[in-house]
């Protein structure tokens, strides 16, 4: 009765609702809504991409009820993109995971106790280990948890569980730049900044939709007026509307570009022959592989006209600082490491990197990517160290006090052969921390047969139900960001402190308590993580971890990133610069390979593992959308952002659609070898080309990876996301 009446007043005009929607004044921000005027501000970094804005949480009767950019902070000077301003609602989503969930033998689940399922968890595991050996066992985790986390995690299965078998979903997204710039620099480490964007004369993207994945980087972008933009993208994406050369390249023709532009620079003369004399090897192969990229070559393969080719090679040779950033168009290929090779080619031929304004940058993707990269035991050990290099197993050795042959001497299975290995039953027992695979990970049912070989699963995540928590034996309740101390790094090595505004809900837990409690139920608290409390405790253990390596974190404290905003590596002790500003990479023009000198690749253009044919007559390509996040966990219970992009769709070019009779606004089904998707809505556009589709990769209910193909890097082992043949059929509304 109550309801009606409201209503009815509110219909009839005679209730404005004027407390919801009052004003008033806050001492901090001045003018704003008063419900969402909090009792304090608490300084944070955003939780969502690579960016790593500042931001402020309000917290009011301890809930968050708004959010605030930092205008203080070096990075998105108090800017945030809508997922910012909206994230103070993932902390109080309705599907939360509140409790430890263990199912029941009718596979029902049931509510347990912390104890019970920290017991059950390393039973369960141990058992597998004794049963079919110590690698029976896999662990994937995530670039969401802050450093100190993943640090200790590692420890946790390397050296208390002697797991190798040990990656995260930053293998889906950010693998091959890793991969590319270990072949070609000798380490991990983007050699750029932010900064860059704003002081380079020319800013090359390729395959970097940086309007919907970075918006704050296109403020950083916009703010230089003297730069010349060029944009090489398949699709005509936001970022290439604002670009003043865009490059349409057909799909997985990037190193034929590279190669194309490689070939025209020293064809002109344009190389720079002093820096490939003093600190490059490999030229004269490559010299000799560039002759047949000619223009008229390259056209052919591109779909370019040779002058644009010629245009965009004699810009980027020109150019007295020329910046080239690139993010998953780019990564998400089966020569994504090689695409990347190629274009640090172009940077070493010309000598442009090591200076403010030029350099090869590889734009991140989640917004700890970096620190789970640097703090390693995934693809490296902790601090850009190698498993195969005997002296730096030592040096964690003695770092740590314990036995080096505990230390691996390789590395053990990525994460797509992690997967490989549970459908083989070579892996029975499974974790899986913070990601989703069964909406991320390519080739659905795939996976699906995958996860049935399995003796145990545990999922642990902020959220539940989702589709991979719901498959789970085991689900621990994790805090979420805005919940839990730590740091997280960023694209240009910057970082900056994250910082708990609220308590979790329910009986959910910081991961870092999860991995302690784990460690001491499987009796190895004392000897990997004596004492240790709290995520700065192991903060402290990383800086000295990291002492002396290229990701020198010694000088940083928790003090001066709370100061300044972040600091960005290396930023050794005793360091005297300015704790704010930027530093690239390699200006020394010293690398981190055994002769010291950078690595000039050879690299052949192949077309893609899937090509359309009569029964599948269109190029899939995937991608992101600003206002959602990875698989919604996050952001697919927020009203506002579901509201602004409430479905999945796919965008096709006008001519195809009226070959096939569809119109904008139909639903469509779309059907790969490995599998469907039903009743996507149709988007009839000129932003892709004939004989070429786009689907965003955020939902569940409209999954592209259902499509997508199986096939990875052969050296980043990352997944080939981009391209894949489908066919396209009407369906009734």
């Amino acid at each position: 009765m109550k309801k009606l009446l409201r209503f009815t007043r509110r219909r009839l005009g005679l209730d404005l609702q004027m407390d919801k929607y009052a004003y008033d004044i806050d001492e901090q921000f001045g003018f704003m809504s008063k419900a969402k005027i909090p009792d304090r501000w608490v300084a944070t970094t955003c939780g969502y991409c690579s960016v790593g804005c500042g931001m402020f949480i309000g917290v009011k009767k301890g809930k968050p009820v708004s959010v605030r950019g930092n205008s203080a902070h070096p990075v998105n000077e108090g800017r945030l993109c809508p997922k910012g301003l909206a994230e103070h609602y993932a902390i109080t989503a309705p599907n939360r995971a509140l409790w430890p969930m263990l199912k029941d033998r009718k596979g029902k689940f049931r509510r347990t106790d912390w104890d019970t399922a920290v017991k059950t968890l390393v039973s369960k595991f141990r058992t597998i280990q004794k049963r079919y050996g110590p690698e029976a066992l896999g662990v994937i985790s995530t670039g969401q948890l802050v450093t100190e986390e993943f640090y200790t995690l590692g420890k946790l299965i390397q050296l208390g569980f002697g797991v190798r078998n040990f990656d995260g979903n930053t293998t889906l997204c950010m693998a091959s730049a890793v991969a590319g710039y270990k072949r070609s620099f000798g380490s991990d480490g983007p050699p750029g900044n932010y900064e860059d964007l704003e002081k380079a004369d020319l800013v090359f993207l390729i395959g970097a939709n940086i309007a919907d994945n970075h918006p704050i980087l296109c403020y950083r972008l916009e703010k230089n007026r003297r730069r010349t933009l060029v944009v090489a993208d398949p699709r005509v994406t936001k970022t290439a509307m604002m670009a003043d050369i865009f490059l349409p390249v057909k799909p997985r023709s990037d190193i034929a570009l590279l190669n194309g532009m490689a070939h025209l620079i020293l064809k002109e003369g344009k190389e720079n022959r002093e820096y490939i004399a003093r600190h490059t090897e490999g030229f004269e192969e490559l010299r000799r592989h560039l002759e047949k990229y000619t223009p008229d070559y390259v056209a052919e393969i591109t779909g370019l006209a040779p002058e644009d080719i010629r245009k965009v090679a004699l810009l980027y040779a020109e150019a007295k600082l020329p910046f080239i950033g690139w993010t998953m168009g780019v990564n998400h290929s089966t020569q994504g490491t090689e695409t990347v090779n190629a274009i640090c080619n172009l940077a070493l031929l010309t000598g442009n990197l090591g200076r403010v304004g030029a350099a090869p940058f590889s734009i991140t993707g989640q917004c700890n990517a970096m620190g789970t990269r640097e703090t390693g035991f995934t693809s490296s050990l902790p601090g850009y160290r190698k498993f195969e290099n005997p002296e730096h197993r030592r040096e964690l050795s003695a770092l740590w006090g314990v036995a080096e042959a505990r230390i691996p001497s390789a590395r053990g299975l990525a994460y797509p052969d992690i997967i490989e290995a549970v459908l083989s039953k070579k892996i029975k027992g499974l974790w899986i921390i913070a990601t989703n695979p069964l909406v991320s990970f390519p080739n659905q049912n795939y996976l699906l047969q995958a996860l049935e070989n399995l003796d145990f699963l545990v999922v642990q995540d902020g959220y539940h139900p989702i589709p991979t928590s719901a498959a789970a034996d085991l689900v621990l309740p994790a805090a979420v960001w805005g919940e839990k101390e730590g740091t997280f790094t960023n694209s240009e090595r910057r970082v900056s402190k994250v910082n708990q505004a609220v308590e979790p809900p329910g009986e959910a837990r910081s991961d870092f308590d999860i991995f302690l409690a784990v460690a001491k139920e499987l009796g190895v608290y004392d000897e990997l993580f004596p004492g240790w409390t709290k995520p700065e405790d192991a903060f402290g253990e990383w800086k000295d971890i990291s002492r002396g390596r290229l990701c020198d974190y010694s000088g940083i404290t928790y003090e001066l990133l709370e100061e300044h905003g972040g600091v960005q590596w290396p930023f050794p002790a005793g360091a005297r610069r300015d704790p704010s500003s930027t530093i690239p990479l390699y200006g020394d023009g010293r690398f981190q390979t055994d002769s010291g000198r950078a690595r000039l690749w050879v690299v052949q253009n192949h077309r893609p593992p899937e090509r359309p044919d009569e029964e599948f007559p269109f190029l899939l390509n995937t991608g992101r959308t600003v206002e959602h996040w990875h698989t919604r966990t996050k952001t697919g219970a927020i009203p506002l952002l579901n509201r602004l992009s409430p479905e999945a769709w796919v965008e096709m070019n006008a001519r195809d659609a009226a070959r096939l009779s569809l119109r904008h606004g139909d639903y469509v089904r779309v059907e790969s070898r490995r599998g469907a998707i039903e009743r996507v809505i149709l988007r009839v556009t000129e932003t892709v080309a004939p004989g070429q589709i786009f689907i965003p990769f955020h939902y569940a209910e409209a999954n592209a990876n259902n499509l997508t193909v199986s096939d990875c890097d052969p050296i980043s082992r990352e997944p080939n996301y981009k391209q894949c043949a489908v066919k396209v059929l009407a369906q009734k509304k």
